[in-house]
């Protein structure tokens, strides 16, 4: 049987998930600095001007990859209702995942950490933590108002604590990876979270 052709718009997401993980593989070997758009595109064997076409400058491109790196990363979610159930599968996937360490995932990491220091990257990676904040918010929300998470517990500082720890076990999983054994500590970690946002059955 013929081959059957791929669209023009299937053929530009293979060429632009092709560049996003050849950024992600140079931030991972060579540091964030490192990067530009002619070493992404010699990485993954698109032309310069092919680059430039998709994504403009170095801004868009790392607005780009901070963007898909963090977008499902946690896989078995959607169609999840909001509540503490989602709340405890999320934190359990993104440490479960954080075990595979993907490329994708230590690239984001690395943005995450840097933009402590790199005014370029500051604002993108807010975004992103305003994002999962958000959505970790949702969850808490749904949960106080179905009756399975205290309603004393407030939502946003709730969500800062957990965007903190699991980003920081990722931290810890990539500086030392012999010394966060994931498998057990996506265990304590969810059961952790259960005891703390649970509605009290006495």
């Amino acid at each position: 049987m013929p081959t059957k052709r791929r669209t023009q718009k299937q053929r530009r997401d293979q060429a632009e998930a092709a560049l996003l993980n050849a950024a992600a593989e140079l931030i991972v070997e060579q540091g964030v600095r490192s990067l530009t758009l002619a070493r992404m595109g010699d990485r993954a064997g698109y032309s310069r001007g092919l680059v430039t076409h998709y994504f403009g400058s170095k801004q868009t491109l790392l607005e780009r990859l901070a963007l898909a790196t963090q977008t499902g990363f946690v896989p078995g979610l959607d169609g999840l209702p909001p509540g503490l159930n989602r709340l405890l599968r999320l934190i359990d996937g993104y440490i479960g995942m954080v075990g595979q360490a993907s490329v994708a995932h230590q690239a984001f990491l690395l943005l995450w950490a840097e933009a402590a220091t790199a005014s370029e990257l500051a604002p993108i990676l807010r975004e992103r933590d305003e994002a999962f904040r958000a959505d970790l918010c949702e969850d808490i929300a749904a949960g106080i108002a179905d009756g399975t998470i205290d309603p004393g517990v407030l939502p946003n500082d709730v969500a800062i604590a957990i965007v903190g720890q699991l980003r920081g076990i990722g931290l810890q999983r990539l500086l030392a990876p012999d010394a966060v054994d994931t498998e057990p500590l996506r265990r304590s970690v969810t059961e952790h979270w259960r005891r703390a946002l649970a509605l009290s059955q006495t």
